[in-house]
């Protein structure tokens, strides 16, 4: 998975995520509506077949850039939790 900055403002970025899909992209704008500095974030597909998935953040303060490595650490700790106590059942 490639993470590809599109645009940036001062509040504002769109970034585009090549081999993903929907598994990972959702989860993710799921986190990042939760967090207290998003004020919006929106998933652009684009064409199934040309064009990789977007996704739109606005941020109320800060750098957008900053709380989208906060809240992708946040999912990623989040599914490291899940993935052990999955395995400590599984035994």
């Amino acid at each position: 998975m490639e993470v590809k900055l599109l645009d940036l403002k001062k509040t504002q970025m769109r970034i585009e995520i090549s081999d993903s899909d929907e598994t990972i992209i959702f989860p993710l704008l799921n986190q990042l509506l939760r967090d207290k500095d998003v004020t919006d974030a929106r998933y652009i597909p684009g064409h199934p077949q040309l064009d990789n998935p977007q996704i739109f953040l606005r941020v109320k303060k800060g750098r957008p850039q900053t709380v989208f490595r906060r809240v992708a650490r946040e999912l990623s700790k989040e599914f490291a939790q899940c993935r052990t106590l999955i395995e400590k059942k599984a035994k």
